[in-house]
């Protein structure tokens, strides 16, 4: 019997360790499979093997994540019907002066959004939009497709609904809101404007003074539907100032979510259309996953290592850019010993700020560079990291000793 138990324990080890580099892949050679049925499939094995019940693998998914995620979408989905991206590109547009400014407007303006928005959301509206004023004004994009890659990841760092491992380490940890931005908003401003002065260097053409647009001389070209614009503009302001004040931010961002659903506007397929499916299924997988590897104490020996704080951020850095950020932080949330404010931000802030590492670290980067890849614009490896590797480690470095310094190391 014990040598039974010892073979099966050995299909669940490697089933957990195929899972991983499958993920960091993101597909399984020869077969037409992403990150999403790669949790799935993991699930179904891990079952199936008796590494836990259906009934456990449904309670291990943590419901707070999932509708907090899902509500955001929702809100997104219709700030972006509405036309309220569209209408920050125009005002930007606006506002234009030359290259260096155009650079400093995006990179402020994204960073902001990203804070209050999804930044995974938000990239993948803005990189056309971007990618159409560039062709207008004839100036090379790769700066500017850049600077909003980088500011969704840095910007979003600020808040808890800014990014999905945000929301995954808010839901998990208890932390509050205020208390969450209290720590990091410090971190992404430096980390913004360090952005704007490392663009400034590497790109000459940025340092520019040419005059590329006069004010208000920009045509609308984008347009909005008002009435859906207010409701949700309303509905997203009364949601943010409930997480402000301390109400349960899952219960919150769900009712505003469902009352926009409310709507004699808007067809629902269209809502539905913008909601990262894939991504809830992920999730979903990767918390049973995760409960897999902690019950079966696989990376136990890991647990004392990771109590050291550098240790723990560069653990993260590193699998954020082997795995992505969420599984990085789902694995690592589960065999981290001490769990205190200062390590869940810890975790948080460098799986964020990992993402800006290379053009592989986070979706918001492969949603930007597959955008602009449809449009004729080449973004290289090469060309994202001699940009990403340096803003990643001084980004890093700053918030590492921005949150020992709050918490008395």
């Amino acid at each position: 019997m014990k040598y039974w138990q010892d073979i099966l324990f050995g299909f669940k080890v490697l089933v957990i360790i195929g899972s991983y580099l499958t993920l960091a892949l993101g597909y399984i050679p020869g077969f037409r499979v992403n990150r999403a049925t790669i949790a799935l499939i993991t699930t179904g094995l891990l079952v199936s093997l008796g590494g836990l019940s259906l009934s456990e693998a449904w309670e291990a998914i943590d419901e707070n994540t999932i509708i907090f995620l899902l509500s955001m979408m929702i809100i997104n989905g219709n700030l972006n019907y509405s036309g309220f991206f569209n209408l920050c590109i125009w005002y930007l547009q606006r506002l234009i002066l030359t290259p260096f400014r155009l650079i400093v407007l995006l990179t402020l303006t994204t960073g902001f959004l990203s804070a209050l928005f999804l930044n995974d959301t938000l990239v993948s509206i803005t990189t056309p939009l971007v990618l159409e004023l560039t062709a207008s004004l004839q100036i090379n994009p790769i700066p500017y497709l850049l600077a909003i890659a980088g500011a969704t990841n840095i910007g979003s760092l600020a808040t808890i609904n800014g990014n999905p491992q945000n929301i995954l380490v808010g839901s998990l940890s208890g932390i509050g809101y205020l208390q969450f931005t209290k720590a990091l908003i410090f971190p992404a401003i430096a980390g913004l404007l360090t952005q704007i002065g490392l663009l400034w260097w590497l790109y000459p053409e940025v340092r520019s003074g040419k005059i590329l647009l006069t004010k208000r001389e920009g045509k609308w070209k984008y347009g909005i539907y008002l009435p859906l614009l207010r409701k949700t503009l309303l509905i997203t302001a009364a949601t943010l100032a409930g997480f402000v004040v301390g109400l349960p931010m899952t219960e919150v961002a769900f009712l505003g979510a469902t009352i926009l659903l409310i709507t004699r506007r808007l067809k629902p397929e269209k809502v539905f259309k913008q909601i990262d499916w894939p991504l809830l299924v992920m999730f979903s997988g990767l918390f049973i996953l995760t409960h897999c590897v902690r019950s079966l104490n696989i990376f136990g020996f890991m647990e004392d290592w990771l109590n050291n704080n550098v240790n723990l951020v560069l653990a993260t850095v590193g699998l954020s850019n082997l795995i992505s950020n969420v599984p990085a932080v789902l694995l690592l949330q589960g065999i981290m010993g001490e769990k205190s404010s200062e390590k869940w931000l810890l975790l948080a802030s460098s799986a964020t700020l990992a993402g800006n590492f290379t053009l592989f670290g986070s979706v918001a980067n492969l949603i930007m560079a597959e955008s602009a890849k449809t449009r004729g614009y080449i973004l290289s490896f090469w060309q994202h990291f001699r940009f990403g590797f340096p803003l990643t480690l001084v980004t890093t470095t700053i918030t590492y000793f921005w949150i020992e310094l709050l918490y008395g190391n």
